[in-house]
């Protein structure tokens, strides 16, 4: 039954995943020819002050909701209700993200002049930092539905937060040209913000009713103080990795532009280049991971179970099947970008350059994709301190080429510096799974 549950699960999510970036597909074609490449330049420069925050507010209670609550469900002897995690996490993480927020928006200015060194993006964070509270709620509720093993819910959000965000952008598009307005990157994170904010309001009315049927309630919560321990015992090692590497990605991200000027390019074509890379170019190669990330985001709850069961041949059994998918997903990818990525960046954003990046990033296609589901299987089995410091390791060898390779090279230099570390990361990955379970081949 177990497998049939993680097999559904991850096909569930796949499919909405596959929808879903196919909308962000047509979301990112539509962006492109709206805003420009500088002006998708200008909106990926926001994102990592997004994933900064919500690493702090969520990440690390995400993971421990979902594993604290798969461990309980299968535990012969339960302390708690599975929902009780849920609803303190909840609470808790929530509260923090509410306090960050309202930083974000006081403080715009300053993290757009002063660390992003680009002023255009002030009015950006603004609008962004409202969109982190509905945010963080609905990634608590996603994450105890995948404790649960129900994929249905997540998968369903995600396509109408898509859905939601797509549409929202478009109109936000429509408004400003029937007032004869300039069209900005604004329109990208307004469209964030309507997605968000459905996706919220659709979590809470389900999970409301989830609570009703099951007749929980959370006045019966008997020691709140002592679950918030467990879960911060769990989550404040994830959160401090996921600090610490989105830190060093948001390190990398802004001095992209700024080398990219070194190698030769004005500050707006330094942009233009980033835009097209970020905005264009890596999506495509993400698309096919739609798989992978389904089935590692199943795979933690799965595994944290067998864990707790102690079935260990299941546990070799379930990442050996994986790892060849896995290989055998990412070397499918990379002769199909290799071959057809020049064509594919001309037909889908007419972009000569975004195909050029395509082909030369088909190398990392298996690598890429292994790495993410050896990651969710090294946190199943309780050790993330290795992928912190693997991941720790890789994001390194990212800014070294950066540094040092882009002003030689332009962002052909961070193309290899990609490769390099995914590399490094997928070896290390590997080593350290193989020890745990020598017998996966």
């Amino acid at each position: 039954m177990s497998k049939k549950i993680f097999i559904k699960g991850t096909l569930l999510l796949t499919f909405a995943g596959l929808l879903s970036r196919l909308m962000g597909f047509f979301y990112r074609i539509f962006l492109s020819h709206t805003i420009g490449a500088h002006g998708l330049g200008i909106f990926q420069l926001v994102l990592p002050l997004q994933l900064l925050i919500m690493s702090i507010c969520a990440s690390g209670i995400q993971t421990a909701i979902s594993r604290l609550t798969a461990a309980e469900k299968v535990s012969e002897n339960p302390r708690y209700h599975t929902a009780d995690y849920f609803v303190v996490g909840t609470i808790f993480s929530v509260s923090f993200s509410l306090v960050f927020s309202w930083f974000l928006y006081r403080h715009a200015d300053f993290w757009a002049v002063q660390i992003l060194k680009e002023p255009q993006t002030s009015g950006l964070i603004r609008i962004l930092s409202l969109s982190i509270p509905l945010s963080t709620l609905h990634t608590c509720v996603n994450s105890y539905y995948f404790g649960r093993k129900q994929a249905g819910f997540p998968a369903g959000v995600q396509l109408l937060e898509q859905l939601f965000r797509t549409g929202g952008c478009y109109l936000l598009y429509m408004i400003c040209v029937s007032q004869g307005q300039n069209i900005t990157p604004a329109i990208a994170v307004g469209g964030n913000l309507i997605g968000e904010t459905a996706s919220a309001f659709i979590s809470v009315f389900a999970v409301s009713m989830h609570f009703k049927v099951t007749h929980y309630t959370a006045r019966n919560i008997r020691t709140p103080l002592s679950i918030l321990r467990e879960l911060l015992h769990l989550s404040v090692p994830l959160t401090m990795n996921k600090i610490l590497l989105t830190l060093l990605g948001s390190v990398e991200v802004i001095l992209i532009p700024t080398r990219l000027q070194m190698s030769g390019l004005t500050p707006k074509d330094s942009l233009s280049v980033y835009g097209i890379f970020t905005g264009m170019a890596l999506p495509l190669i993400l698309f096919p991971a739609t798989l992978t990330n389904s089935a590692a985001t199943m795979l933690l709850p799965s595994i944290t179970q067998l864990q707790v069961l102690g079935y260990q041949k299941q546990i070799q059994y379930v990442i050996g099947r994986i790892f060849r998918y896995c290989l055998l997903l990412g070397g499918f990818c990379m002769v199909i970008f290799l071959f057809l990525g020049e064509s594919l960046g001309n037909f889908l954003f007419h972009s000569r350059t975004a195909g050029i990046y395509i082909h030369t990033m088909s190398y990392i296609c298996p690598f890429l994709y292994l790495n993410t589901t050896l990651s969710s299987v090294l946190n199943g089995l309780g050790k993330p301190g290795f992928c912190l410091i693997h991941s720790v390791i890789s994001v390194c060898i990212r800014i070294f080429f950066v540094l040092f390779v882009i002003p030689i090279l332009g962002i052909r230099g961070y193309l290899y510096g990609i490769l390099c570390s995914e590399l490094i990361l997928c070896i290390l990955h590997s080593f350290r799974v193989l020890q745990s379970h020598p017998k996966i081949f």
